[in-house]
């Protein structure tokens, strides 16, 4: 029989708004879920504000917390590697993209070096990572818009890469990713393990509440994700069309742009039936989309693979999407559909928002089709593969 594994995953978590906290939550509680093969469950989050604590939900498998590190901190790397020493796992688990530690380049690039410490230190190391920079528009992400700095960005990019590749195993969610990994760093470490289905409920009667038709977008706002465009789109489909149609911005700013929201909420004070909901609790989630009537991307770029679109598909709603990058390749490759418009341009969205709206069969259509490609990939069937990788590894 397999010996029970100790696990410690380098994460945010929820009350933390820190980025990939919500996917850590998943990501965490299904691997709580699997009493034959994990032991314990290691969180190393962020530092809570004050006042917050975590409150985990009872599941087979017991989880510890150690909030040691925060964002643009120098020492987090230290902080870190001091609690896996405290805890001693078996393996290590960073759920982690290029900005986790920092939006400012040192402590953010200092961060980065944690997998490699964590290695060196005789602690096996898998890294989760959620974009790459080869594939990240370093403008649109309000990173730089200087040619000059993106050039250094992106050789210093290079070089943490190659950093971040000394873990045991790099795991990433789209098969671009490898290729480029491979091809490029001449990796032999990397594995494909898909972004998965936070959780997948039961078949919904797809059917939508009373009222006007929510038009919703979810997520972090102001870098690459902008709302404009949808607000200024329903407002053009109103001037011709009879639909009635409330518009949902669900979500706070991203950490590289506070006050965002607040000044899109200014500029379009005059727009009736348009709710800012802030920061939306886990709980709440489900409310938010089963009420929606289309789900759309305003995004003027894509950063990796979308934890929304599969929110999105899990729990039944048809999306409007723009044409570009690793969301267009997600929806192909992993079977999801939707109505897509051109990035930029109002009048392509509010087609895009109207054809759903005006053609319940279509909405139907593309709601079932999303429903049913997060059903194929829960991500209680990806942890497995991660335990998968565990194993092999401690078997070395």
């Amino acid at each position: 029989m397999n010996k029970k594994l100790k696990v410690a995953v380098v994460s945010s978590f929820p009350p933390s708004k820190r980025t990939l906290n919500e996917y850590g939550y998943y990501l965490i509680n299904h691997f709580r879920e699997k009493p034959v093969d994990i032991e314990e469950i290691v969180l190393i989050s962020d530092v809570l504000p004050e006042g917050q604590s975590f409150d985990f939900q009872d599941f087979p498998v017991p989880i510890t917390e150690h909030q040691v590190w925060d964002f643009n901190k120098w020492t987090n790397p230290l902080s870190i590697l001091k609690a896996i020493k405290k805890t001693k796992p078996d393996v290590v688990l960073f759920n982690i993209q290029f900005l986790s530690f920092g939006d400012k380049k040192i402590p953010a690039a200092f961060g980065l070096l944690t997998p490699l410490l964590s290695r060196v230190s005789g602690y096996p190391s898998v890294v989760l990572l959620h974009n790459i920079l080869e594939q990240v528009d370093l403008n649109e992400a309000g990173i730089t818009g200087n040619k000059f700095l993106a050039a250094i960005f992106n050789f210093v990019g290079t070089v943490l890469t190659r950093i971040i590749l000394s873990a045991n195993v790099l795991a990433v969610t789209i098969p671009k990713y490898v290729k480029i990994l491979e091809e490029k760093y001449k990796a032999k470490n990397v594995a494909l393990i898909p972004h998965g289905s936070f959780e997948v409920p039961p078949v919904p009667d797809y059917k939508l509440p009373e009222g006007p038709l929510q038009v919703m977008a979810f997520g972090k706002f102001g870098t690459y994700k902008k709302v404009e465009g949808m607000i200024e789109a329903v407002e053009l489909i109103r001037k011709r069309s009879n639909l009635d149609m409330e518009i949902v911005v669900a979500g706070t700013d991203s950490p590289n742009t506070p006050g965002y929201l607040a000044g899109v909420q200014k500029k379009y004070a005059s727009v009736e039936q348009l709710r800012f909901t802030g920061y939306v609790a886990e709980e709440d989630v489900p409310k938010i989309f089963g009420d929606s009537a289309v789900v759309v991307f305003p995004y003027t770029s894509t950063t990796g693979s979308s934890g929304v679109l599969h929110q999105a598909g899990s729990y039944g709603k048809a999306s409007v999407m723009p044409n570009l990058g690793d969301l267009a390749m997600l929806v192909k490759e992993e079977g999801y559909g939707g109505e897509f418009f051109e990035p930029n341009s109002v009048e392509s969205l509010a087609d895009a928002i109207q054809k759903v709206l005006e053609d319940d069969e279509y909405r139907l259509q593309l709601s079932r089709q999303n429903y049913f490609a997060a059903a194929s990939l829960p991500m209680g069937d990806l942890v497995d593969w991660y335990i998968l990788h565990f194993r092999k590894l401690l078997e070395k």
